[in-house]
């Protein structure tokens, strides 16, 4: 038997797309016809839709409070910038890694059970927190332990919301790009809110009150996941794909799929490098560039404000038109917007007035390119391998963003703040160019499958929710995830 595996990457290695194998025949017709992502006919149902990105929009508003509230809490009870920067690291780091090793147990056990799951999980140790310091039983080690479990919890969670987003757009009746806009529009939303509420919290009641919101909107993703999603599963017309048995033999399995994809092996690869310079720019060289400029503090809110505010506009066009547009050309032309013009405006000392301007635009192009990334990694990916091979692509694309920092910081020791901004600018610029030349890249035209009939899920409930394919989660404030 040919796995979807064999004919994805032929798919990926030549001029035109591997046609989906055809679908059984219907009681009363030959041959079913070829539709797009959102085929016509059959009820539309909006539960899982709305669901998922109200859990989505929960849980990472959820993260963002806390990447607030939580140093801010360290620092005003321990007095130590120190410690303050230990808290982040030891929850990014098991976020990072529990995500990567999760894949096999998600499609294993599904993703309802683990996104629910490590939500409570989250709720509990966040909760933890302030009632532990209430009755004064929480030293500096027991909360790195509960942030431990925060980040190990939320990592899996996370990456299994992202499974549900093909299967309910498919149920909704609508392409698969407005799946994956409308998640990239509420990633980018909770990235800007999320650290607003956070701050009108902490500024009036205390970021105590602001963990206890925290904790409560970890509850809330879990509840909206257990009521309204069910576990995808494929597609009629996929061809079955061959099951290994054993947890490291799944995780092979995984790794092996994304090294033999090269078109999602490429984009996850130049997703990789972006992310680290663009973590670069915002821990180093946009702080060093405002205070070097005159702008201060506030010009730094401006930047990410103005790029987010864009790209949530560009999203949310995106989730209209963008399954009519051509994928390759707006993706890279997206990302170079979104990453390039602005180390050139700040390297040659532009008026904060253009470098806003050059951020609006960027983050117009931003906005773009994650729900083609999402449609196309879906496409790429079969439905039995989705959490494995999806939880590695993002650990892969993350991999570079604890080194952004040195590497800014090294960068503007040893060539100044405008040799930085060159020199990272021409980086990105050549991350882009050179892998988007490989002729797999002709891959990302959008795929045609055979028209089936409605499909059911939403399991105990009863919701109809057609199965499908899956994308890769979004960043936040400047540059994109796999």
């Amino acid at each position: 038997m040919t796995s979807r595996h064999a004919a994805a990457q032929r798919a990926a290695d030549s001029d035109t797309p591997e046609p989906a194998p055809p679908a059984p025949p219907a009681p009363d017709a030959v041959d079913a016809p070829e539709t797009s992502d959102a085929p016509d006919g059959g009820p539309r149902v909006w539960r899982g839709l709305v669901g998922m990105l109200s859990a989505n929009a929960a849980s990472l508003s959820a993260n963002r409070v806390l990447s607030i509230a939580l140093p801010w809490f360290v620092l005003t009870t321990t007095g130590s910038v120190g410690k303050t920067g230990l808290v982040a690291f030891c929850q990014i780091v098991p976020y990072v890694v529990a995500q990567a090793l999760a894949g096999p147990i998600i499609d294993r056990v599904g993703p309802k059970r683990i996104s629910i799951a490590g939500d409570l999980a989250s709720t509990v140790a966040t909760a933890a927190a302030p009632l532990l310091y209430m009755s004064g039983n929480l030293s500096f080690g027991l909360l790195l332990g509960l942030l431990a479990v925060v980040g190990a919890a939320d990592g899996p969670a996370n990456g299994a919301k992202g499974l549900f987003v093909p299967a309910a757009t498919r149920a909704a009746r609508v392409p698969l790009e407005r799946g994956t806009g409308l998640s990239t529009a509420v990633e980018r939303t909770a990235t800007t809110i999320g650290p607003a509420i956070a701050g009108v919290v902490v500024a009036s009641f205390g970021s105590l009150y602001a963990l206890w919101i925290t904790a409560c909107l970890f509850g809330v993703s879990a509840l909206i996941v257990s009521t309204t999603l069910s576990d995808p599963v494929p597609e009629p017309h996929e061809t079955p794909v061959d099951e290994v048995e054993g947890y490291f033999s799944r995780l092979r399995q995984g790794a092996v799929f994304l090294r033999d994809a090269k078109l999602l092996r490429s984009i996850v690869c130049m997703l990789a490098v972006t992310n680290l310079l663009d973590q670069a720019f915002m821990s180093v060289l946009l702080p060093v560039w405002a205070k070097e400029t005159g702008n201060g503090a506030g010009a730094i809110g401006l930047v990410v404000s103005v790029f987010a505010a864009t790209s949530i506009v560009a999203a949310l066009v995106a989730a209209g038109v963008a399954e009519r547009l051509p994928r390759r050309a707006v993706f890279l032309i997206g990302l170079t917007l979104g990453g390039v013009p602005r180390f050139v405006a700040m390297a040659t000392g532009a008026p904060l007035w253009l470098v806003l301007a050059v951020l609006a635009v960027g983050g117009l192009g931003s906005g773009f390119v994650n729900p083609i990334v999402g449609a196309v990694t879906y496409e790429l990916i079969p439905t039995p391998l989705l959490g494995r091979v999806k939880t590695l692509a993002q650990a892969v694309t993350w991999a570079g963003i604890p080194f952004g920092g040195l590497l800014g910081a090294g960068l503007v020791t040893a060539v100044g703040t405008s040799g930085a901004l060159w020199i990272v600018g021409g980086l990105y610029l050549v991350a882009i160019g050179v892998p988007a030349m490989n002729r797999e890249w002709t891959g990302m035209r959008k795929r045609t499958t055979p028209a089936a009939g409605p499909a059911r899920t939403g399991g105990e409930h009863g919701d109809a929710s057609a199965p499908g394919e899956t994308p890769a989660p979004a960043k936040e404030a400047v540059g994109e995830v796999a």
